[in-house]
This record gives C-alpha cells, structure tokens and sequence, in this order.
C-alpha cells in the first residue's frame, strides 16, 4: 500500500544521521559489531543469554508496536467485501461506495501530519494507544453504524486512528531499535500491512454466509481485536529512549537502552548520540525549518532532480491502480464471471495471500540485486499484468478461461507490485534526498502519494462505469508503461553507495539519466526468479 512513506519521513526527520545506518550497508555493521567481541566475552555464557535476552525484547516490542499496520492493512482488505454487503443492505450509490472506500487515503494522511507533534508531545508509547483507541472508536461506529451517514463518522475516526499508527509504528521502532538490527526490524510495519490485507480478506470470506445486515458489521467490528491487544502490550513495551532524552528524562532512557542493546558500552555510546542528535535538531527546527521549504519550492538543479525521482516513483506507485485492484478485486472478479459473493471473497483470499507472499521475497532481495532491477522487474510485470487482465475481462469474460486469466493476472498484478515498486519506492525517498531536506521531501511525498490513491479509489467505479472495467485496467496498463521508461531516464541506482555518493549523482545530469543497470540484469533476475 502506501504508506511507508511515514516510515521514512519519521526515521529520516526525527533521527538524524544515524538513520542512514539502517538503510545502507546493514549487514556488513553487524559483521563489523560481532568481530568486535572478544573473545572471553564470546566464551562467557551469560553474554550469550543477555544477547539473546534483548533480541527477543526488541523483537517482541517491534511486533507489538506494528499490530497499528495491522489496522491499516485490515481496513483496506475487509472493506473490499464488506462494500457489498453494505450496498446491499443500506442501499448506497456508486458515487457513495468510493466515498466511503477512498476517504480513508486522504483522512489517514491527516492524522500522519498530525502524528509528529502528538507524539512529541505525549510520547511515542502513548500516541500508539491513542491511535488505537481512535480506531476503536471508529470501528465500532462502523459497526453499530444504522446509516451511511453514521458509518462515514466512523470512517473518519478509523482513518485518523490509522493515520497516527502507521506514522509512530515505524518511528518507535527505529527509536527502540540497536542498529545492528534496525534495517529487519523498520520493515516490519510494512509486512504486518499485508498481512492486515490477507486477514481482512479471510474476514470477508468467513463471515460471508450471515444475514446481510449482519455480516458487514461483524467484517468490521473484527477490526477491534488488534488494537486490544496492542493495549495490554502497553504493559510491555517502554517509552522510546529519544523521546525520554528529549524530555531530559535521562536516566530513563538510560534504563531503557539497557533492555535493548547488548552491552554497556553500547548503551552509553548510543545515549550519547542521541543527546548530540537532541540536542542539534532543536537548534535546526529554530534556525532552517523557513529554509528548507524555500530550498524545496524553489529547487536547485541537483534538488529538483531528487524531487522529480522521489516524487514521481511515489505517484507511479499509486497511479497505476494498486489500490484499486486491492479494494474492488471483488468487482473486478464479479466482472469476470465469478457468480456469488463467496466466491468472489474466497478469489480475494488468493491475491493476498499473494501480496503476502512477494512483499517477504522484496525484503529479502532488495540489498541483493538492487533497487533498479526490482523496479524493472515490477512495472514490467504490472504492465503485462494490467493489460492481460483488461484483454481477459473484454474478450473472454464470464467464461473458465476468462475467470482464471483474470485471477492470475490480479495475482500477478499485487505480486509484481510487491516485489519492486511497492517496498523499493520508500527506500529510494529515504536515501535520495540529503539529511537537511529528507523529512520535509519525504512529506511532500506522502501527500502527493495519498492524494494520488484517494483520487483512484474516489473514481474507480464510476470511470468504469463509463468506460467499462476492461477499459480502467487498459488505461492502468498504459500508465504502468510509462512508469517503465520513468525508472529508467529517471531513477539512478543506489546499492551499495554512501549516501554522499547517491547525492552526487543528482549534481550531474548525466549520471542521474545514464543507467548502471542495464535491462539485461532485469532478466537475469526473472530467470533467477
């Protein structure tokens, strides 16, 4: 989905340097930490148990931290069932049905801007119960909903809720996070969103056989059980280390850092860092905040080379109908052929498990093969994808051939979108941009990202409406075409370089237009594949 470009904003904007660590070069930093361990210490059994010991406390605060993405991921999957259900029983229009699927995207973005200054005003750990509970609000407006006009409330609230999730999510994991592990962990998030999505779909198909005036309630209310959860583990998880130094809560932090890093030595050094870090964004956000935007508004050469890549790669990710086809796959599947509403979720159950799948296989490729080869591999896949499913659905609809060309092309759709320009286009926005501007672009991003999906998800019934849903995805495939020539005249590979080598690449045209990557790597990957 979209939404990790909170993720970066956050790192990137609320960690300083240090942020890059995580980005680049994680792997060799471990090996680097690890070969720092003498070797009494490698003998000593009790440095083995405490390694371990805190392991399991960061990893266990990561995944309570991220059930919020669950949120998300869950409302985006239920209510691609629940929408016919409620149509049905509430008897709402087209124009209604994308209002209430796509207001979220624009609703969500609201509650992300607001999220910074929450968070630093009562804390990492308490803006994450406080997302929770404005879902759980939220949710259960939904479902006790007797209108639509009372279940768009309920919209509200749920997309402000899962706003501030997926905006702290990843800040508080970051912040919590040693460095040696926080590359795996930041990811997080972005993999419970899937498997929101996938759980969302198992909801639709489970509870499709109730009344209809039953069943979309039921679809929604489920959404609460997360967000209990995540309130006993409040119980369990600390206040992040930055934010208590912040406070001058020293010693807290202090405490804190000793859970979650393996030695002493480390945590003294890591409380260090962050007290400079503290210390030099408060001077920043007095002194250059005016000058930042001014430098983005009005760019330089170089810059507006970071903002054409950074902003565009975001906006490709949305126009070209991922939200779409996760929201409407039961329409697009009705339009296929596919007779009843169980049917038709048990089709949906299929693609995110797909989704789920592939977002594992990006995470595990993407420092392996390269930022560039993915997004070939990607936007290629979707546009073959997207034009076989607009071919499918005008020409062999309603028939077997029709139903499983439609289903594989859907699948293969969310599948190529997975593995590249899905996860790859919030990593490229996080290492492009130059520490003084990486926040504020990264924003600028985001909205343009949420504008872009609310816009999609606003219209998609009635365009296809009048240019048949055969003729939407056609439109899609042309517009993933041209993402295809974007990543290459205009997204430089970054593997492997230091984030001062990426920032020269922008200060020659050449080298930001010439391309190290060649397509031929692009196949070899889909041989590998």
């Amino acid at each position: 989905m979209g939404f990790e470009e909170n993720r970066n904003a956050g790192q990137n904007g609320v960690f300083g340097s240090d942020s890059s660590e995580f980005q680049l070069g994680s792997k060799n930093k471990y090996k680097r930490m690890k070969s720092e361990v003498t070797e009494e210490e490698e003998e000593d059994g009790s440095f083995t148990k405490e390694n371990r010991g805190t392991k399991k406390y960061v990893f266990a605060c990561a995944i309570f931290a991220s059930l919020n993405s669950v949120l998300l991921g869950y409302d985006v999957g239920v209510m691609s069932g629940a929408i016919l259900f409620i149509q049905e029983d509430l008897k709402i229009t087209v124009v209604q049905q994308e209002l209430l699927v796509g207001i979220l995207s624009i609703i969500s973005l609201l509650g992300s801007l607001a999220g910074g200054k929450t968070s630093d005003a009562i804390g990492r750990k308490w803006t994450i119960a406080f997302a929770a509970f404005i879902f759980q609000t939220g949710a259960a407006v939904m479902a006790l909903a007797p209108s639509y006009e009372v279940l768009m409330i309920g919209r509200l609230f749920a997309g402000i809720g899962i706003g501030f999730g997926v905006m702290i999510a990843p800040v508080y994991i970051a912040e919590i996070s040693p460095s040696i592990a926080r590359g795996s962990l930041t990811s997080f998030p972005e993999i419970f969103i899937n498997l929101g999505i996938l759980l969302g779909y198992i909801s639709n198909y489970a509870f499709s056989g109730l009344p209809v005036h039953i069943s979309w309630r039921v679809m929604l209310g489920v959404g609460i059980i997360p967000s209990v959860f995540l309130g006993f583990a409040l119980f369990v998880i600390p206040e992040s280390p930055r934010w208590l130094v912040m406070q001058n809560r020293i010693e807290e932090a202090r405490i804190v850092l000793t859970k979650t890093n393996e030695s002493e030595k480390e945590v003294e050094e890591r409380l260090a860092e962050i007290q400079l870090a503290a210390a030099g964004m408060a001077n920043a956000e007095n002194n250059e905040g005016k000058a930042i935007w001014r430098e983005i508004l009005n760019p330089s050469p170089p810059v507006r080379r970071m903002l054409i890549t950074g902003c565009g790669i975001q906006c490709f990710q949305q126009i070209t109908g991922i939200d779409a086809t996760v929201y409407y796959s039961p329409t697009i599947f009705k339009n296929a052929g596919i007779k009843g509403n169980t049917q038709l979720l048990a089709a949906t159950v299929i693609v995110g498990v797909t989704k789920t799948l592939f977002i594992l296989v990006a995470i595990f490729l993407i420092d392996k093969v390269g930022r560039k080869p993915l997004l070939y591999v990607s936007t290629i896949g979707m546009t073959t994808c997207l034009l076989g499913l607009s071919l499918a659905l005008a020409f062999l609809g309603n028939g077997k051939l029709g139903i499983g060309l439609a289903v594989l092309a859907v699948c293969g759709n969310v599948a190529f979108f997975s593995v590249g320009i899905g996860p790859v286009c919030w990593v490229l926005s996080s290492e492009i941009f130059p520490l003084r501007l990486r926040a504020q672009a990264s924003a600028l991003g985001a909205v343009g990202s949420r504008v872009s999906s609310g816009v999609i998800t606003m219209s998609f019934l009635s365009v296809s409406r009048a240019i048949t849903v055969a003729g939407t995805f056609f439109v899609f495939s042309v517009i993933s075409a041209l993402s295809v020539v974007f990543v290459h005249t205009c997204v430089p590979e970054t593997k492997g370089k230091s984030l001062e080598e990426i920032e020269m690449i922008f200060h020659h045209e050449g080298e930001w237009q010439g391309s190290e990557v060649e397509m031929g790597d692009a196949q070899r990957l889909m041989q590998k594949e």
